[in-house]
């Protein structure tokens, strides 16, 4: 018989490449992680690992292992909806949700909120992750949730044992001191009324730069970015001491500052943001009780 810890052990080394960031991953130490491939290769009689430079790759019995897996994990997970079924339904126990740092701000947290009143019995263990990151724990069992945001537009691709469902749509808006020039427009913004404004944006690399950079796009004249930081609470503080403008997404803005306000852009960026959960998992009482909350967050619909 396989041992099911040795077996998401090997997943999650064939995934990252490394026993070490496998370890990590799992919260184990890289000798743990390496006693678990042992074992396994033990259990079935071939080795499914093999050095390669400073990391490891699956033979192609690991490989064969790696890839049936799924199947395995999804039958347990079926078993402990059967369970949970047999129990009325009710969520309980313990889910583990990764998401981008400000979708727990913005979702998961007023979510939490009202879970703790209306499902007691069920406890959410948060992680931070990117969404790349998030998407492989799922899929390797080492998450149930995941929340995810589109990159530059694009959908994550998703590996067929998982399933995804839009629950959010969040736009960017531009930020300024209530005295600048473009808080007194009273009408969504265009290109060409942000030339000749100073500028703090997040660092290149972001998608909220990739978004700052569209806005000019139509534009000859490069944009004068005074400042490049990854916090818009930094940012709002900035604004809120300098005749500076900022795009900030609605689902990350904090409490604005006295005297900042926000202005709607006519060609509004916008990110889908997903939850990913396991095919298998679609039934889970504790799944459907997060979803249905993230699904009754308002949106943010308007600028102040």
């Amino acid at each position: 018989m396989i041992d099911v810890g040795a077996l998401q052990a090997l997943r999650s080394v064939a995934a990252l490449g490394t026993l070490a960031r496998a370890a990590d991953e799992l919260g184990f130490t890289a000798s743990a992680v390496s006693q678990q491939i042992k074992r396994l290769e033990r259990q079935v009689g071939v080795s499914v690992l093999a050095p390669a430079g400073r990391g490891v790759v699956l033979t192609p019995a690991g490989r064969a292992i790696a890839d049936a897996a799924p199947e395995v994990f999804q039958a347990l997970e079926r078993c402990a909806e059967a369970a949970q079924s047999v129990s009325e339904g009710a969520p309980r126990g313990v889910l583990h949700v990764v998401a981008f740092s400000t979708g727990i701000r913005g979702l998961l947290a007023p979510a939490v909120r009202r879970l703790s009143v209306e499902c007691p019995d069920l406890v959410l263990h948060i992680t931070e992750q990117d969404p790349d990151q998030a998407v492989h724990s799922v899929d390797a069992g080492t998450a149930d949730l995941a929340l995810v945001h589109d990159a530059d537009g694009l959908p994550a691709a998703l590996p067929s044992s998982l399933t995804q469902r839009s629950v959010h749509t969040d736009v960017g808006d531009l930020v300024m001191n209530r005295t600048h020039p473009l808080a007194r427009i009273d009408r969504p913004l265009v290109s060409t009324d942000l030339v000749g404004h100073t500028w703090a944006t997040s660092p290149p690399g972001t998608v909220c730069h990739q978004w700052f950079r569209r806005l000019f796009a139509d534009v000859p004249e490069d944009p004068d970015v005074r400042h490049l930081v990854d916090d818009f609470a930094t940012q709002l503080a900035l604004i809120a001491a300098d005749d500076l403008v900022a795009l900030i997404p609605r689902l990350a803005r904090p409490p604005f500052p006295d005297g900042v306000v926000s202005r709607p852009l006519r060609r509004q960026p916008k990110r889908e943001v997903h939850a990913v959960w396991r095919h298998s998992a679609g039934a889970s009482p504790s799944v459907r009780a997060v979803l249905a909350e993230l699904e009754r967050i308002p949106a943010v619909d308007r600028a102040d």
